[in-house]
This record gives C-alpha cells, structure tokens and sequence, in this order.
C-alpha cells in the first residue's frame, strides 16, 4: 500500500511542478492568469472502521485553480491598447456574425483589412450599440454587436455660394500686359485661391485674379477692377463675360456689385453635373492705401470627411474623427463577468469560455454593476509573480524527492521481504 501512496505523492508533485512551469513559460504572456494547483488527501474508511487508526491512501489534485488577480499595467500609447482594472472581460466573437463568444483579459486590440477591430486572433471586439448622444440603445447579449470603424462620415455638399472679404491696394497700376493671361503674372495685380466642393465632395480649387482696369482721376474719382475666376482650369463667366467688374468710389468703397454675382452653370473636375457657384465680395471689400489682403473666406460646401483617430474614454465609449470635423461614437465597449470566474474553460491564446460552474455571463459597462473601470493605451500583462513561482516551485521539488525517497524505501523492504521468503 505504502508503494502506490508514495507514487500519488509523485505523481502531485509532478502536476503541481508542471503547472508552475506553464505559469512562468507565460510570464510575458499578455493577459495570462496564473494557476495554483489544489490537492486532497485520500482516506479510505467504513462504518466498521476505528477512526483513531485510519492510515491515508495517498493524495489527489482536487483542481487547478486560476487566479484572477490583476497583472501589471503596461503603458503604450495604443488607443485600441485597453485594460481592464479590477473585475470584467473583454467580449470577442471569432467572425462578425457568428454566435460563438470568447472573453479575454488581452486587450490588444487592431484594425484588420475590413476595419473591424480585432485582437490577435482575429476576434471581434464586441460592444454595446449607442446613439449620437453616446448612451447604450440595447444591452442584451443579442444586441451586441462588433465595432468597425467607419472611413467616411457625412454628406457631400457641392459649392454654391462663395464669400470673399478683401482689401485691393487703391495705389496700384494698371498692369503692364493689356490682356489678361492667368498664365502671366503681368497681366494681373493680384489673386487667391477658395476650396471649393463639387457634387463629389471633391475639394477644387477655385482661383480669382484680380486686373485693375482704371485709375481715379480729378473728373472721375471712382476705380475699376475686374475679377476673372477658375474652377480648376475651367472659366466661370456670367452672362457670357469672362470677368466680374467691381467699382469703389473715391473714399475705397465698394459700389457695384452690391449683390453675389452667380456664374453660369460649370462642371469641376471629376464631376457628373452642372453646378452653380454665386461669388459675393460684400460690403467689407475695399480699395485702401494698403497692401492686397483677404480678410474673410468662406463657402458653403462640404466634403466627406475621411476617418482621421479613434478614442476610447473611461466610460467605453468609442469615438471617431473625421478631416470634416464630424465626431462619431461607434459603441461602448461591453464587459462580461461570471458568477464563479474560476469555472471558466480556458481554450489557449488568452480566450476563456464559459460552463455550467462559471455561470451564465454577465454583461456590463465600465465602473457600472460591480465591473472594474476600462483604461486606454495601457494593456495588462500577465500576473506572474516571478520570484514566488521559482520558491513554489523548489518546494514542489522537493515535495517530489521526498516521495520518491518514499517509494525507494517501499521498494527496498518489499525487496528485503521477498529475500527473507526465498
């Protein structure tokens, strides 16, 4: 009998050895959770038996247990870097649509080619549905759904009204070149360059140049300018003149046009249709005794804006945007939580499912509902403790030399008993 107690001590002590070095070959494992093996001592007793002369039959692992204590928190800097401090899990699904749910402590996250955000096995990171508001429309499993970063936002707005504020130098000549020639700077005074959109939301450039055509004089104090445009390289006329003309009196006010100038319909660059652009240089445009300056620019048009960051704030709430100044939030990062933790099933590669010991999930927000609070561009690492796995794991073999001591001195008196029979 004393053989094969002395062979269960072994065989714990090799368990008890191979968990501790699954643990420290998972050091530097990014959310890893150690384990601790849990043993039970073997009594083998009846009704008929003393209790006071009871001899144990050994021992057995009664459970590898994980611990759930919190890792170390490394800084990264990753926005889509996320920790969790303090209870929860993150909520993954192996494809976008499927049923199947893992959870995680690893909250590394990327975006892969379809932009969906993905851990390092391609898990989608599930979160709760929100409106523009930020606040949570649906938190049921079945509502949750993977967070995937949009690349535009808003809608295209072509040109139609454009507004310029300037000032043209009343000291200025007449240029040198008597037909105007975009292409030759003697030929104009000044210019400036507007973005402009088309139906696209495509940015143009609209260029106008600026020609003075006469100067004031003692019989005629007033002084004339006149205005060619281009949308890229396609004129804009109006009425069938190439240029705008505009009038200021002898003390540099503007006197005509008094109204936005609206140019025959034109066609940008890359667009499909016509489209209407009205200039309007207002009543703050003015010829002073000062340099060619704009003092005000404006358009109506918009483009779609192109996904530029991501932010994930204390709350979970996800956030994108965009070149056009749109700010979007996409979902709240759902967490998941179980009754008894340490029933989950572990599956390698960080993941965790769920059994009948765990408990049916739990979902929850951020600090809400007994879930930890959710931390951006730090990631947990593994809640290995060095120092005290190698101490455990000297005990461990000793535990080991010792029973196979045991076994050695049960071998030599069978051994002894056989010799004394023959």
């Amino acid at each position: 009998m004393s053989f094969y107690t002395a062979l269960s001590g072994l065989q714990a002590s090799q368990k008890e050895m191979s968990t501790i070095s699954h643990n420290l070959a998972n050091v530097a494992t990014d959310g890893f959770k150690k384990s601790r093996t849990e043993f039970a001592d073997v009594i083998a007793s009846s009704v008929s038996s003393n209790p006071t002369s009871l001899v144990g039959s050994g021992v057995v692992t009664k459970a590898i247990r994980q611990q759930f204590g919190q890792g170390n928190l490394i800084q990264t800097g990753s926005t889509l870097d996320l920790a969790i401090s303090g209870d929860g899990f993150f909520a993954t699904k192996p494809d976008a649509d499927g049923a199947k749910m893992n959870f995680t402590r690893n909250g590394g996250f990327l975006v892969d080619p379809e932009r969906y955000v993905v851990d390092g096995q391609g898990g989608h990171l599930q979160v709760f549905p929100v409106d523009g508001s930020g606040a949570v429309v649906a938190s049921g499993v079945d509502s949750l759904v993977s967070l995937r970063l949009p690349q535009t936002s808003g809608v295209p707005t072509p040109t139609g009204n454009v507004a310029l504020s300037l000032n043209l130098n009343s000291t200025a000549a007449i240029p040198a070149t008597a037909t105007f020639d975009r292409f030759d700077p003697t030929s104009y005074n000044q210019s400036t360059q507007t973005t402009v959109y088309d139906a696209g939301g495509n940015p143009q450039t609209m260029t106008s140049y600026f020609v003075r055509t006469s100067l004031p004089s003692a019989a005629e104090p007033t002084s004339e300018w006149q205005v060619y445009s281009f949308v890229s390289d396609q004129p804009l006329q109006t009425g069938g003149a190439d240029a705008v003309t505009l009038t200021f009196d002898g003390a540099g006010a503007l006197t005509s046009p008094t109204t936005a100038t609206t140019f025959d319909p034109v066609t940008p660059n890359g667009a499909t249709a016509e489209q209407t652009i009205a200039l309007d240089f207002g009543a703050a445009t003015t010829q002073k005794a000062t340099p060619f300056v704009v003092n005000s620019r404006s358009q109506d048009g918009a483009a779609v804006g192109q996904l530029e960051s991501v932010a994930v704030d204390e709350q979970g709430i996800v956030r994108a945007s965009f070149s056009n100044g749109d700010s979007l939030a996409l979902g709240k990062v759902a967490l998941a939580n179980f009754a008894n933790p340490t029933g989950l099933r572990q599956q390698g590669n960080g993941y965790w499912a769920s059994t009948g010991l765990s408990g049916d999930v739990v979902l929850g927000e951020a600090n809400k509902s007994g879930m930890g609070g959710l931390m951006s561009g730090i990631i947990e690492g593994s809640n290995v403790d060095i120092t005290e796995e190698l101490v455990a794991l000297i005990a461990a073999q000793r535990n080991f030399q010792a029973n196979a001591k045991a076994l050695d001195t049960s071998s030599q008196i069978s051994q002894t008993i056989f010799n004394i029979r023959s």
